[in-house]
């Protein structure tokens, strides 16, 4: 004769969460703040941040793109024979392509050891770009360029 089976319980396994009376967990962080901002994230905020600085002084910026690039790629001739590695470049306008300012993100972060002086740091390559690209000297597109 085999053994009855005990009944099932009337509810479901009550959750476990709850053991030390403090209730049901919440999230984390408020919806509005990003809970991961990755390296290269934050890398592309510090120049659109730059830019939008350098846009409300020389309105003439608003048709020109700001891109960010890993590293400077060999091929084309921009590293040919080249003994310091680049931290940005001016991309001319092409056909339908506006002219475009491009900062170099792993040799900006490799020169800058605290989030500080990469802001400066980015701030200063754009800022030697747009001065490319206008044919200005960099001070006269920032007045606090190289003071910092």
């Amino acid at each position: 004769m085999s053994s009855p089976v005990p009944p099932r319980p009337p509810h479901p396994r009550p959750f476990r969460r709850d053991r030390h009376g403090r209730g049901m967990r919440g999230p984390v962080a408020p919806p509005q703040v990003p809970l991961a901002v990755t390296r290269a994230d934050a890398f592309d905020d510090l120049v659109r941040d730059s830019a939008h600085r350098l846009e409300r002084h020389w309105p003439q910026l608003a048709g020109v793109d700001f891109a960010v690039q890993e590293v400077p790629r060999g091929d084309g001739g921009e590293l040919d024979g080249a003994e310091v590695v680049p931290l940005g470049r001016v991309v001319p306008a092409h056909g339908n392509r506006p002219d475009c300012v491009v900062v170099y993100r792993r040799p900006v972060e490799i020169r800058t050891k605290t989030r500080e002086e990469r802001a400066l740091l980015v701030h200063e390559v754009v800022v030697e770009q747009v001065a490319e690209l206008l044919g200005l000297s960099p001070e006269s597109v920032d007045p606090r360029y190289g003071q910092d």
